[in-house]
């Protein structure tokens, strides 16, 4: 991170680290309220979406899960500002771990470990969080259009031991597979739409949509099960960080068939866990744009 960079992030962090917890979360609610009824930033598209997977719901429960949703984000980018002061004893202290014993059976190997996440709770601080408790976490990112954001978001998140693959470059698979050789965990997000030449036809709350198949190659071609780990706020506003069951890759003698159906498995652990906390995932992503 430049030297410059570096110290806007702890100048804006330090504001952000000293207000008490009840604070951030007004300020949080705050930004929701700007972006969701004064802007209001995609919120057809977040409206949408939930009458897309909760077609039964009635309108009133849309309308509560969209602004809880929108006032999570705006509380999560407050959270992320505060990660330059962070300590490895503040997380000690203040996260959750939720699992470990699966990421210790995965880890068993000697290498590491394939994970999955999704955009729930508040992903990019349980993330560092990871990095500071001691597990080497490689994240696999798309970058912004914007040169200052990427130095500035992907920054602060290098800066706590977090790397990031780009999922597009030329050396992606050499980086991944060279980083489970060294012992790091590669983490993809799988929950956002992929379509060609990344994406296969799958399905989502029962809508047919595209997903990136790039998880279930490497672990078809490692012979491996994927470990799946989210992060979810409880109404104590702590942040937990689970370790799932793995996912076994499918069988199937056909390569394209197993390929798809292990997308597919990934797909219906997404599912579960959105259902389980549909508050806190990021509705605002256009999910179903294409194969409709």
């Amino acid at each position: 991170m430049p030297f410059w960079i570096r110290w806007l992030a702890k100048f804006i962090g330090f504001f952000a680290w000293i207000l008490p917890g009840s604070w951030r979360r007004a300020l949080g609610r705050g930004l929701g309220f700007l972006a969701y009824e004064v802007f209001r930033f995609r919120r057809f598209t977040l409206l949408r979406n939930l009458s897309i997977a909760f077609p039964e719901s009635e309108k009133h429960w849309r309308l509560r899960i969209a602004r809880q949703s929108v006032d999570l984000l705006g509380s999560n980018l407050i959270e992320f500002l505060s990660l330059p002061w962070v300590t490895p004893d503040w997380c000690k202290k203040n996260i959750i771990f939720e699992g470990l014993h699966h990421y210790e059976a995965s880890r068993a190997s000697g290498r590491g470990v394939l994970m999955m996440s999704l955009h729930l709770g508040n992903g990019d601080f349980g993330c560092a969080m990871l990095s500071l408790a001691g597990l080497p976490m490689s994240l696999i990112s798309k970058r912004f259009n914007s040169d200052f954001l990427n130095r500035f978001w992907f920054g602060v998140r290098e800066s706590m031991g977090t790397r990031f693959i780009d999922p597009h470059s030329p050396q992606t698979a050499y980086e991944i597979l060279g980083g489970l050789k060294k012992k790091r965990n590669i983490v993809f997000v799988l929950d956002q739409f992929m379509g060609r030449p990344f994406g296969i036809e799958t399905l989502f709350f029962g809508r047919k949509t595209g997903t990136a198949y790039g998880l279930s190659l490497f672990a078809i071609k490692a012979k491996v099960a994927v470990l799946p780990i989210y992060t979810y706020v409880d109404d104590k506003f702590r942040v937990h960080v689970v370790f799932d069951s793995p996912i076994d890759i499918a069988n199937d003698e056909n390569r394209d068939l197993q390929i798809l159906k292990t997308t597919q498995k990934y797909n219906d652990w997404i599912e579960s866990v959105i259902r389980r906390y549909p508050e806190q995932w990021m509705w605002i992503h256009r999910r179903w744009k294409m194969w409709e």
